[in-house]
């Protein structure tokens, strides 16, 4: 298992590739992180394929310095010249720069390299801009990253993959490695996820449209008519957005010229930009129980009911699906990270990994630079935070008080809950043939939708991609909804003992639910708490992102990718359009232009910029 990793400023053409088996058998992605140790290598070539336009042809001759560190040697095969680069980076050291200064400032400087921070800074690094990302861990991707433990790959964060198909505008994930010459093989999972609710109620959406309506009005025949309205309406929105180039919404050259373009998809919009998708379900269904189902099916788009979830986010979701439909990567989620960076640094740009940002320097009210917890600084004429705005605000800028606008999203917004996850491997003969790769489990009680514990997501990946796990095994991740405080005031030796008791109790539910004799059939088994998210995504509590603390008029108060810190910009699940795989990429895709604009590699306009800045901060004022 390998990833891209720069350790100070190199040559286009220097590469560090990382063997990341160095987190196998003895570095542990969850808690008691102490030691690195090299259990085995297969190249992952073996289970993970992807094409890069601008791949190296590569030898690999291991060393046993190598082997103790997890790093190769790599010898690129002569063509017109060769070279050799040998190197060991000491993972207990944090890296450090060389020779740094305002001779060396950057375009952009991206703290972070999750999704959203890796697709803006492909893009800027695509249109020319000299791009520096930071990344305070091992590997990229954040929350889309993995590890391996025991001959088992896992995904970090979710396994359902939107936004990587080969149609439309927005397969953004497509997009955004194609921008960098890379394709990704993917596996096309025929559900999007199998519902098991109360009452028995078990709901299968399909990959096909038609066959999900048919199966769900098979079971609310009395409610055929208002499930094809409102799901109309998603269609209608979908339609209109992945009819549209996009791009920054701060950035009015473009905004004007899409508006020209699609008046009446920009319109509908508009329209349904401060409404959310339990208020237009509730226009056309009546019968309780099918609102909870869709109350079920925003849940999973953003950890709160349907009253609460934007109807664009809801509709992006729930018709790309069938639109696109949801594709595996092969090899595993953490590969989509992996060849952004690979990307980006084929482009010309750095990643460093165990760079760790302590604080954003700000001079005369515009940020100008980071300082790392090692004391160096690193200076950029753009800084942006991959972090979330609570991060980014709360410790990233040391500031008397939170600028006015972020004061008003934090009134409007709160930290959505954590996860408790799981991460099992189990013998093949637990699951039923035709078992599908995600499940949502809500046994007993509507009302425990949105209580900690009270549901539960499951994916099963190897159902796709069996290469993921040994020979006759399959990998199961759990999550349930968890907050930080449940977890904090205890003694270490009180923690694990809790972790175990309530994910013994998750996988009981689960034996008694889909498969008896999971307990049994467990060969592998790590637990992970909100601390443990937070510690190593370092995300504020654990975080996924924001969510509303009343009810919102849909989008409207999410605040864009600009701050009020010239120079400042944030991108990810804080910014608009807010959490998912999809929406994150939009946020990079939408920061990377306005960024660029602000450059001058993209037209700009100063009059109309801060006219149009202006206006989008009065609408989030009505929200």
């Amino acid at each position: 298992m390998s990833t891209s990793i720069l350790e100070s400023p190199l040559s286009r053409s220097n590469l560090f590739v990382c063997n990341t088996s160095l987190l196998s058998q003895s570095s542990n992605l969850f808690d008691n992180f102490k030691t690195l140790e090299l259990k085995s290598f297969r190249p992952r070539c073996q289970k993970h394929k992807v094409s890069c336009s601008k791949l190296l042809n590569l030898n690999l001759n291991f060393q046993d310095d190598d082997r103790k560190f997890g790093f190769l040697r790599l010898n690129r095969r002569k063509r017109k010249s060769n070279f050799t680069l040998n190197s060991v980076l000491n993972v207990d050291k944090e890296v450090e720069s060389v020779e740094l200064g305002r001779s060396r400032e950057y375009d952009a400087i991206v703290i972070g390299s999750g999704i959203g921070g890796l697709v803006a800074a492909t893009q800027l690094a695509v249109k020319g801009a000299k791009v520096l990302v930071l990344e305070k861990y091992l590997i990229p991707g954040g929350s889309s990253g993995y590890y391996e433990r025991d001959g088992f790959t896992f995904d970090v964060g979710s396994s359902v993959m939107f936004g990587f198909s080969d149609k439309g505008n927005l397969n953004l994930i497509t997009q955004a490695l194609a921008a960098v010459g890379c394709k990704m093989e993917v596996i096309a999972d025929p559900s999007t996820v199998h519902f098991h609710l109360p009452s028995n109620l078990s709901v299968r959406v399909h990959r096909e449209y038609n066959e999900f309506f048919t199966e769900l009005t098979s079971k609310f025949p009395h409610e055929k008519e208002g499930i094809f309205k409102f799901y109309g309406e998603c269609w209608k929105i979908f339609n209109a957005l992945n009819s549209l180039e996009l791009k920054s919404l701060e950035e009015p050259i473009y905004l004007f010229g899409q508006f020209f373009k699609k008046p009446m998809e920009c319109l509908t919009l508009a329209y349904y930009l401060p409404q959310n998708a339990g208020d237009i379900a509730r226009k056309y269904i009546k019968d309780p129980e099918v609102l909870s189902f869709i109350d079920a099916e925003c849940f999973i788009v953003s950890t709160v009911n349907a009253l609460k979830t934007p109807m664009i986010n809801a509709s992006m979701v729930l018709c790309d699906r069938h639109y696109g439909g949801i594709n595996y990567p092969v090899g595993g989620v953490g590969g989509i990270a992996k060849s952004l960076a690979k990307g980006l640094v084929d482009q010309g740009s750095e990643i460093r990994y165990k760079a760790n940002v302590k604080s954003i320097i700000v001079e005369n009210g515009k940020a100008v630079g980071v300082r790392l917890v090692n004391g160096n600084e690193l200076f950029a004429k753009n800084i942006i935070s991959n972090a979330t705005r609570w991060d980014t605000f709360g410790k990233l800028l040391k500031q008397d008080e939170l600028p006015k606008e972020e004061e008003n999203f934090q009134k409007l917004y709160v930290k959505a809950p954590s996860f408790l996850s799981i991460h099992l491997g189990v013998k093949s003969d637990v699951l039923p043939p035709d078992t599908d790769c995600h499940h949502f489990v809500l046994e007993d009680d509507w009302s425990n939708l949105e209580v900690p514990y009270g549901s539960i997501f499951l994916s099963i990946p190897t159902v796709l991609d069996s290469s993921l796990a040994p020979e006759g095994n399959h990998i199961l991740h759990i999550f349930t909804t968890s907050s930080i405080e449940d977890w904090q005031g205890i003694s270490q030796k009180d923690y694990e003992k809790k972790k175990e008791l309530v994910a013994d109790e998750i996988i009981s539910r689960l034996e008694k639910k889909l498969f008896p004799g999971l307990k049994t059939s467990i060969v592998f088994k790590e637990v992970g708490t909100p601390k443990t998210h937070r510690r190593y995504l370092a995300r504020d509590s654990g975080t996924y992102g924001p969510m509303p603390q009343g009810t919102p008029k849909g989008l409207l108060g999410m605040p864009f990718n600009t701050t009020a810190i010239d120079g400042l910009y944030c991108v990810g699940d804080s910014c608009f359009p807010g959490q998912g795989v999809i929406a994150v990429a939009f946020s990079g895709v939408m920061c990377a232009h306005r960024v660029a604009a602000d450059l001058g590699i993209e037209q700009k306009s100063p009059i109309l910029d801060a006219a149009l800045l202006r206006l989008l901060g009065w609408f989030r004022t009505l929200a």
